[in-house]
């Protein structure tokens, strides 16, 4: 059983761009290089990576989002409180 990921993500304020974006990745844009031009959270330095994390320590939307990918695979736009997000998972524990 999964206990935690890694994930990267990319933080934006409007689901249109959200989707615009998704679309960019999907035709072999650098989901790093997004990150870091797009993003609205400070981990768009990092190329959007949060690191390790378990469940229960982000918001629920974003969590199960997460939790539900397969290593290497790309979520389709997450609304929370934030924002509009788009997860990349890049790994499981």
């Amino acid at each position: 059983m999964t206990t935690e990921v890694r994930a990267s993500h990319i933080l934006v304020k409007t689901e249109e761009e959200a989707k615009s974006l998704y679309e960019e990745i999907k035709n072999g844009a650098s989901f790093a290089e997004l990150a870091e031009k797009k993003s609205l959270c400070p981990s768009g330095q990092n190329g959007g990576d949060l690191g390790f994390f378990g469940k229960g320590m982000m918001v629920k939307p974003f969590e199960e989002a997460a939790f539900a990918l397969e290593v290497g695979e790309l979520s389709q736009p997450v609304q929370t409180q934030f924002g509009w997000h788009l997860i990349e998972l890049t790994g499981k524990n």
